[in-house]
C-alpha cells in the first residue's frame, strides 16, 4: 500500500470537519456550541450535514465532540456500547433518567465505557476548549439515539423537530416534518422505567480506567482496557488495548480485520510494508487488514496511544464480567 493510498485512512487533528446541527440539541441554549465529527463509519448523526471522513464498516464506529468551556451534551442513550475517552480538557459525565444519579470527572487520557441502557450526558467543565474521542459499538452504531423526553420537548421550544426515523428538522430554517411522517414518540414512563439509575459507586469501579493506571500498566505489553479479560471487562464487539513507549515494538503484525489506532500522548511511527507515516494525538488512522505493521514513538517524552480493533463477539449491551 503506497503512502498516498494509506493517508486515506488517515484522519488527521487539523483536518476534522466539525458539524453544529447533528443532533436534536443544536439549538438549546447550554447545548448550542457542540461540534460533532463523524470519523470512521457512519455515525449517529441526525443531520444530512454531518461529514463522514472514512465510511468503511470496521464492527464499531469512531468519533468525537469538541465543545467550550461550559457546553454540554444533552441526556440520551444508546443500544450498543459508548466508549469515550478524554483527549483534551476536563470533562464531567453525568447519567441517569434527570442527570442526578450519579457523575465522575474525566481528565486526559482517561476512558469511560458507560453502561448501556442509561441515560448519559457530559459537559466541559475545563477552562478551554475540549475534544473527547468515541468508539461506538457497531457497524450501525445502534441504530441511532435515544434522547430523553425532556430533551425533545426542549428542541421543540427552539425549533427543531426529530421525525420517528431519526431525521432532523430545522424550523429556523423553515423545515418541517414531510406530510406522512410522525414525529420521533416519547419515552412512556412505561418505558423509562427500563432504563437503570446506577449510582456512581455502582459505575465508576467497573467502567472507568484512569489515564495513568494504564500507563502503569502497559510497561511490559501492551494493556488491554476494554475486553473479556481487560481492566474493563467487556465484551461490546471490539476491544481496546494501550500501548505507551515501554510495550511498544517494532516488530511488524496484522490483524484479519481492519485496526485503528489514535494517539493520546506524543507522535508515533507508523511503518507498513510501503511506506511510514507519523501520528499526533487527535489523529485516527485505519490500518487495512492482513497489512503489516508496526507502531512506536517518533520522539522523546511521554507517548501512548489506543488500538481498537473489532471482535467476533456481537455489538450490544454492556457486559460486566464476573
Amino acid at each position: 500500500m503506497t503512502p498516498q493510498e494509506m493517508e486515506s485512512r488517515i484522519v488527521r487533528y487539523g483536518d476534522l470537519r466539525p458539524c453544529k446541527t447533528a443532533f436534536i440539541d443544536a439549538h438549546t441554549p447550554g447545548s448550542d456550541q457542540k461540534e460533532n465529527f463523524t470519523i470512521i463509519g457512519g455515525g449517529v448523526s441526525e443531520s444530512a450535514d454531518q461529514h463522514v471522513h472514512i465510511a468503511l464498516p470496521h464492527g464499531f464506529n469512531i468519533g468525537a465532540a469538541g465543545q467550550p468551556p461550559k457546553c454540554r451534551n444533552s441526556l440520551h442513550s444508546h443500544r450498543t456500547a459508548e466508549v469515550f475517552f478524554v483527549l483534551s480538557g476536563r470533562w464531567r459525565f453525568f447519567w441517569g433518567r434527570w442527570g442526578d444519579a450519579g457523575e465522575v470527572v474525566l481528565e486526559e487520557g482517561d476512558i469511560f465505557n458507560i453502561p448501556t441502557g442509561i441515560f448519559r450526558g457530559f459537559e466541559n467543565i475545563g477552562n478551554d476548549y475540549g475534544m473527547i474521542m468515541a468508539i461506538l459499538g457497531g457497524d450501525d452504531a445502534g441504530g441511532g439515539v435515544i434522547w430523553a423526553p425532556q430533551v425533545i420537548e426542549d428542541a421543540a421550544g427552539h425549533g427543531l423537530v426529530l421525525s420517528e426515523e431519526g431525521k432532523l428538522y430545522d424550523g429556523t430554517k423553515g423545515q418541517s416534518l414531510p406530510a406522512g411522517v410522525k414525529p420521533m414518540p416519547l419515552l412512556s414512563d412505561e418505558e423509562l422505567s427500563a432504563f437503570p439509575e446506577p449510582s456512581t459507586a455502582d459505575v465508576v469501579p467497573h467502567y472507568v480506567a484512569r489515564y495513568w493506571d494504564m500507563v502503569a500498566l502497559s510497561d511490559r505489553k501492551p494493556a488491554k482496557v476494554i475486553g473479556a479479560q481487560g481492566m474493563l471487562r467487556d465484551k461490546p464487539g471490539f476491544e481496546v488495548d494501550m500501548v505507551t513507549r515501554a510495550s511498544a515494538t517494532d516488530k511488524m503484525h496484522k490483524h484479519d480485520r481492519p485496526s485503528v489506532l489514535m494517539p493520546v500522548r506524543g507522535h508515533w511511527r507508523v511503518n507498513w510494508e510501503g511506506g511510514s507515516t507519523t501520528l499526533a494525538p487527535g489523529d485516527t488512522m485505519s490500518v487495512p487488514e492482513e497489512i503489516m505493521h508496526s507502531a512506536v514513538p517518533s520522539m522523546t517524552g511521554n507517548a501512548s496511544l489506543f488500538h481498537i480493533v473489532a471482535t467476533d463477539d456481537a455489538p450490544g449491551a454492556t457486559w460486566a464480567g464476573e
